[in-house]
């Protein structure tokens, strides 16, 4: 997530040399493309923490420091 990224609210998932752009809303992919099995992680990564990513976005607009979001276990 980038401070005063564009809308609508999404994240940025890179992966080896791969990159992809995916909403937090919808988790549909925006932008890019990585494999398959990464993406399949970085989805249920998403939607276990949509709420959190959600309230990350806002605290970038407004120039806060973002919370630190577990990875999956």
């Amino acid at each position: 997530m980038f401070y005063n990224d564009h809308n609508p609210p999404h994240f940025h998932i890179i992966y080896q040399e791969f990159e992809a752009v995916m909403s937090i809303v919808t988790l549909e992919v925006l932008d890019g493309e990585i494999p398959k099995r990464a993406m399949s992680l970085a989805l249920e990564w998403a939607n276990q923490n949509r709420d959190q990513l959600l309230l990350n976005w806002e605290r970038a607009r407004n120039q806060e420091e973002l919370n630190k979001i577990k990875p999956l276990e």
